[in-house]
């Protein structure tokens, strides 16, 4: 067997991408599935889609993201800490055992590693005792004689379960399996208990969580950024930065100080290319509602500095940022195009609207 480097570079530690060395490996199936696994990685970092990927190599969406997740697991499980054995058996094979574990955290990956090499579990039994390791690291108070080893959170799993069943077929099923994984002996005498503890505990249902599914694309508001509340400055609009969105939910991240404010999802938003928020007064505005003063939320796109007779635009005037229409082209410099200009909801009685059994069945 070939010997593979103590400490193979992650894809991130690459300066010089070979695209079609890469490829080319990946045809081929050169190296270890890790390597096919950082590559695919890189490959898809460096613009390249699942799909290409798969046309060009023949490595499935489905495939690529497994040895991708994988190889992260391994190298997450390298990091912890793990024996030469397991080192060597999942650095050329069992990329599908490593990426059942993603769920854990390292130093769990790492003992469940060890823990499946030494029991010679296959995919399917991993898959069930990472969710008994997780669902076991999710108690507050640990249960009396379970310890956090894999196999004592495998053999609490199925003591639990044999507790709740009335079946004696299927509690000897789970009996049998919590002896075969428990580690310490504190473990196995609770399970051993149940042998000749028949007593019967009922499950408590878990309620269902309140999932629900976005319909309309006007439900899923696109946040930005506030520049802040006129007067303002120039430079206050040109600070705000650029958001970059991330589907499926439009979450942004951004660093530093800063006010966001959600948009519902109309066209005009949608479309917009750097659209950033104004707070100001209804009077401050050109052409102010005939109703009276209130703040309203005025959204400029930066990115259409044109000059349009039919638009609204943000202009430096000596370098504070006003809001107004030109017959003509300005000499002012065009700061952004308005497209939206919002009124918050009118309510008449808020304090109605909060008692619930005022609401309509």
């Amino acid at each position: 067997m070939t010997e593979i480097p103590p400490n193979v570079p992650q894809p991130d530690a690459q300066t010089d991408i070979d695209e079609e060395g890469l490829l080319r490996s990946l045809r081929r199936k050169e190296g270890t599935w890790v390597e096919w696994g950082q590559a695919c990685q890189t490959l898809q970092k460096a613009g390249y889609s699942p799909q290409r990927i798969f046309e060009e190599t023949g490595f499935e969406p489905i495939q690529q993201n497994q040895i991708i997740v994988a190889a992260q697991v391994y190298h997450s499980i390298l990091n912890a800490g793990v024996s030469e054995a397991v080192r060597q058996h999942f650095g050329f094979r069992g990329s599908d055992v490593l990426y059942e574990l993603r769920v854990l955290t390292q130093t769990e990956r790492a003992a469940m590693a060890e823990f499946a090499l030494e029991k010679s579990l296959d995919m399917d039994e991993v898959h069930e005792a990472a969710k008994a390791v997780k669902d076991f690291s999710r108690l507050s108070n640990k249960p009396e004689g379970f310890t956090d080893h894999p196999g004592d959170a495998i053999a609490h799993q199925a003591w639990k379960l044999a507790r709740q069943q009335a079946d004696l077929q299927e509690r000897s099923r789970l009996i049998a399996r919590g002896l075969r994984f428990a580690h310490s002996n504190t473990a196995r005498q609770q399970v051993e208990q149940l042998l000749t503890d028949f007593t019967v505990t009922p499950a408590t249902p878990p309620p269902r969580l309140p999932i629900y599914r976005l319909e309309a694309t006007e439900e899923l508001p696109r946040l930005l950024p506030v520049a802040g509340k006129l007067p303002l400055t120039t430079a206050d609009l040109q600070a705000v930065p650029l958001v970059e969105e991330i589907e499926p939910f439009r979450m942004v991240k951004f660093s530093g100080t800063g006010a966001w404010v959600p948009v519902p999802g109309w066209q005009v938003i949608l479309a917009a290319e750097d659209p950033v928020v104004i707070l100001c007064d209804s009077e401050a505005l050109p052409l102010p509602p005939p109703a009276g003063s209130e703040e309203v939320l005025v959204v400029v796109d930066r990115a259409e500095r044109e000059w349009d007779s039919r638009r609204y635009c943000a202009v430096d005037q000596a370098g504070q940022l006003q809001i107004q229409w030109f017959e003509h082209p300005p000499e002012a410099p065009i700061l952004g195009q308005v497209i939206l200009v919002m009124r918050p909801k009118k309510v008449l009685d808020e304090d109605y609207t909060k008692e619930i059994w005022q609401i309509d069945e």
